[in-house]
């Protein structure tokens, strides 16, 4: 048995408290032996981490009195009672209230030993169970403020986002807004080609929120160009989904936000840029944009014409499936009324006619 706990040994019998202390340092305790108890608040008394052995004759008298005023200063402490078995009676109500742990007869020494094995085991798993509780309430403790902070980060995260495609959008107004209501229209075409994991889902709305990323490093000259552009300027413009990838990799990028950046330009039938793939080669989620972005860019304005309405993006739609976009992206497309997307256009665009009426003013008649 592990000699670490003290056992405090109590009996006015000298004799007998002499005869049961060396029996107990026979098999490798600790005792302290006393003919009575001391003080709660004295040197002598024993402290929570040993186990209190003491004769209780008749349940009653000056050494139960000091008993229960040592009980109520260690209200943790382990007492093993010592009573002859005639007085069993007696002494079982102290049993009832707690004030002891075990009843053993002092003639046993055996017995007594035995039940210091029971408490010195008890009270290994007490204090276990203490130390997993303690444990349990700091991880929780700690799951809920990384909780609360992994969603702070979050919504920064979402802030960022945001911020930085409308600060790129608003570079060129005929095209403010357009990273935000592309990004919800992909979000729900996702939806509709029965995609369901929020994650991935969540990470095709942020890959179209950032697919023009890399239209920072265009210049003003190029990108804001009235007339048409030199092959040289073109083949700049051709760049910006390599430019965007290699700028927003270094945040952790995840595949679904990359692989939009990198292939929201390339073709059904592998005639886009910039790695000219085709048909499966595509990533679904970058298939699944091309035809969101294509429906906002008809239904937008743009200042060499108004905005088509929906009805006539389907029709634009329809006509370049198999060559543009996937069949099948198309045919999901389609199943949804044109209501939906309508709807859509209005929630993330209804701030934008003052922003598009300030810079394109109707001409004076």
């Amino acid at each position: 048995m592990n000699n670490d706990t003290t056992i405090r040994l109590v009996d006015g019998n000298a004799k007998r408290l002499r005869a049961l202390a060396a029996f107990l340092e026979k098999r490798g305790l600790r005792v302290e032996a006393a003919e009575a108890l001391p003080a709660p608040d004295g040197p002598a008394a024993p402290d929570e981490a040993s186990i209190l052995v003491v004769s209780v004759p008749d349940g009653r008298g000056s050494s139960l009195a000091a008993l229960k005023r040592l009980k109520r200063a260690r209200p943790s402490l382990a007492v093993i009672a010592l009573a002859a078995p005639d007085a069993s009676d007696a002494v079982l109500p102290l049993l009832d209230d707690g004030l002891v742990n075990q009843i053993v007869s002092p003639g046993v020494p055996a017995g007594v030993y035995s039940a210091i094995k029971a408490e010195r085991r008890q009270s290994s798993l007490l204090r276990l169970s203490a130390a997993f509780r303690e444990n349990l309430r700091r991880m929780k403790k700690e799951h809920s403020s990384d909780v609360r902070r992994a969603a702070e980060l979050e919504e920064m995260y979402e802030a960022t986002l945001e911020n930085f495609m409308t600060a790129l959008d608003l570079r060129d107004v005929e095209t403010y807004g357009h990273s935000k209501t592309v990004s919800r229209y992909s979000y729900v075409l996702a939806k509709a080609l029965g995609i369901r994991d929020p994650r991935t889902l969540d990470n095709i709305r942020k890959g179209a929120l950032l697919h023009d990323a890399g239209k920072i490093a265009i210049p003003d000259s190029i990108l804001k160009k009235p007339g048409p552009l030199t092959a040289g300027e073109w083949e700049k413009i051709k760049r910006h989904p390599v430019l965007g990838y290699g700028l927003i990799k270094d945040i952790k990028l995840v595949k679904e936000v990359g692989n939009i950046i990198l292939c929201h330009h390339e073709r059904y039938d592998g005639k886009g840029y910039p790695s000219g793939l085709k048909e499966e080669q595509i990533p679904l989620e970058a298939r699944i944009f091309s035809v969101a972005d294509t429906l906002d860019a008809i239904t937008s304005h743009r200042p060499y014409r108004g905005p088509r309405d929906f009805m006539a993006a389907r029709y634009e739609i329809i006509r370049h499936s198999g060559t543009q976009f996937d069949p099948r992206i198309v045919d999901a497309f389609c199943a949804m009324d044109v209501s939906v997307w309508e709807k859509i256009r209005f929630e993330t665009t209804r701030i934008l006619p003052a922003a598009i009426d300030a810079a394109f003013p109707p001409a004076k008649s």
